[in-house]
């Protein structure tokens, strides 16, 4: 019982401290310590104990991702220092209209995600020019990681097809194909597309009625009287990411990214090489800013690490994987809850489907249905205030303040993705 009281208490703790702007160096193992006393895990001493366990996470997750951060960040601040992100961003303005600011950054992060770049550098990628566009259009900027969010961790991840590993991890485990169930994918994905974008423009439109508007702030890229550079030239880097990462998925699964971004950006620097600004400075920020990004992210992951060995983690773990009644909402209980307690999609998934996969197949449960239940689940819960995305895209990425960003992301990370599930477990038992 007491490491249950620690489990949900660090995890409530944290998510509090996290919308109140604490660092997450120092919230998340605080948080980490409560979990472990209260479960009885040593802090220093024994083959298992706080500090081994909390770092192995940590550096796991650096080890894994490092590469990819650095990278992505250098793509955005390369595109922001050439005036790329400007460019493009007042030719989209131009074709679409100011009003359509929110669906461009939208549309934006959704081609990329869908196209295999991983949703943790597209943010990276898209900001600059969602600065400009939000600018351009005068919306409140704090909607910024929202756009972001939606266009990348939702609709698009979790759908048939979709090259991102939440979508790939139930395929070892029910034997099934990224395509699985596609026909109830799609009317979920339209779905959640629909619905969260008009709901995504109501929020916003709502903050732009009370008088909310962009605010200028020091430390934005300054657009000098300079030429920019053609659109077009601020496209093919995108376009390069986009097809080196669909081209090397296969073969190269996760290490495609590093090769699809280094391409990104030595696009961008030959083909806009005269219109740097502040090359050094760029590539300062976009290390620092690197940096911090996937310190803060790996710093939730060790609280996760922390969890994952505690008692009350496997008790819950038996508890949603043991679920009595419908298989498939079974299923995305146990997913969901797991996904939220880690602040991982993908970790909610290799936890429980070890479990729910054999438990329900042998029910008789068709593992194409399990599969998208899986995969849409995955990504509700684990977009909590901890969530190692939200962290790095609010703080990080945005420089925005979790209690004036987050619930709009909430909504339509949140909020949206349960509806769809709903939906897709309905359609499965017609």
């Amino acid at each position: 019982m007491l490491s249950m009281i620690g489990l949900i208490g660090g995890l409530v703790l944290l998510i509090i401290l996290t919308l109140r702007g604490m660092n997450l160096f120092i919230s998340a193992p605080l948080c980490a310590v409560v979990v472990a006393l209260c479960s009885g895990v040593p802090l220093l001493t024994g083959d298992v104990n706080f500090v081994s366990a909390y770092m192995d996470g940590f550096a796991s997750f650096v080890a894994a991702w490092f590469f990819m951060f650095l990278l992505g960040s250098m793509f955005g601040k390369f595109m922001e220092d050439t005036g790329a992100a400007d460019s493009v961003a007042r030719w989209i303005i131009n074709k679409l209209g100011r009003k359509q600011a929110v669906l461009a950054v939208v549309l934006a992060c959704a081609i990329l995600t869908y196209g295999g770049v991983s949703v943790f550098v597209v943010a990276f990628s898209v900001y600059p020019m969602a600065l400009s566009l939000f600018k351009d259009a005068n919306l409140p900027r704090r909607f910024i990681p929202a756009a972001l969010a939606f266009g990348s961790v939702t609709f698009t991840m979790t759908s048939a097809g979709s090259p991102e590993i939440q979508n790939w991890i139930p395929v070892k485990y029910l034997g099934t194909s990224p395509y699985a169930a596609w026909e109830v994918s799609l009317v979920v994905a339209v779905l959640m597309a629909s619905f969260g974008y008009w709901w995504l423009k109501k929020i916003i439109n709502r903050a732009v009625a009370n008088g909310e508007q962009f605010e200028a702030r020091e430390g934005d890229p300054i657009l000098l009287e300079r030429e920019l550079p053609s659109p077009i030239s601020g496209l093919i880097p995108l376009l390069v990411v986009l097809g080196l990462s669909f081209t090397f998925h296969d073969t190269l699964q996760q290490n495609a990214l590093i090769v699809a971004l280094l391409g990104g950006v030595i696009a961008i620097a030959v083909i806009n090489f005269k219109h740097f600004h502040k090359p050094q400075t760029a590539i300062h920020e976009a290390t620092t800013g690197a940096l911090v990004a996937i310190g803060n992210t790996a710093a939730v992951v060790g609280f996760g690490s922390i969890a994952k060995i505690t008692p009350a983690f496997d008790t819950a773990v038996n508890a949603m994987t043991s679920l009595p009644g419908n298989e498939l909402v079974g299923a995305a209980v146990a997913v969901s809850v797991i996904a939220g307690l880690t602040g991982s999609a993908s970790g909610g998934q290799a936890i429980a489907l070890p479990e729910v996969g054999p438990h329900y197949m042998a029910a008789g449960v068709n593992p194409e249905q399990l599969h998208r239940i899986v995969s849409i689940s995955s990504g509700a819960l684990d977009s909590l205030p901890h969530n190692g995305y939200v962290v790095t895209t609010i703080r990080a990425i945005c420089n925005e303040k979790h209690s004036a960003a987050y619930w709009a992301v909430a909504a339509v990370t949140v909020v949206v993705p349960l509806m769809g599930l709903a939906v897709a477990i309905g359609l499965f038992m017609l």
